[in-house]
């Protein structure tokens, strides 16, 4: 077992980054790319597909697509019956994009087939305040669409 280091991260393990991977059915996984191109300007960085597949046509040739939103990185791919998402009880997942106008973000990813949940509100609790909206998209992923507050200095 790696050592505890003093701030309670692990010694010995050199982690470069983290990457979100969102796992959708195999059939839908192009639809899914498609959508947060259309919903959050994604760009499509690179895929990797299955040539066996395609010609096989049981199930769609893409297996996994890096997308880039702003500067982070996340993958879309497609769920199969060997697939190493875990089943059963996981904890949910909320993914957070921060941008200038939450009403123009939120409103792209609505026509792209996004569903806003409840209102674009001001929320305290929204890591700093600012304004805030919840949307799932047709994949069933949870977004925040959020606008820090702006910084008002106070004169003493």
């Amino acid at each position: 077992m790696a050592e505890e280091a003093t701030n309670g991260a692990s010694t010995g393990v050199a982690i470069s980054g983290v990457l979100v991977q969102v796992s959708v059915p195999a059939t839908k996984a192009e639809d899914a790319v498609t959508f947060y191109k259309a919903a959050f300007g994604a760009e499509e960085v690179r895929r990797s597909s299955c040539s066996k597949r395609k010609a096989d046509q049981e199930q769609p040739s893409l297996l996994c697509a890096e997308l880039k939103i702003g500067g982070s990185s996340f993958l879309i791919c497609g769920q199969i019956e060997d697939s190493t998402v875990v089943k059963g009880d996981v904890a949910p997942v909320l993914i957070r994009v921060q941008v200038d106008d939450v009403e123009a973000a939120v409103s792209k990813a609505v026509q792209a087939g996004a569903q806003l949940q409840g209102e674009i509100c001001e929320d305290e609790a929204a890591c700093g305040g600012g304004s805030l909206g919840k949307l799932v998209d047709p994949f069933g992923v949870s977004w925040a669409v959020i606008a820090p507050a702006k910084v008002t200095e106070v004169e003493a």
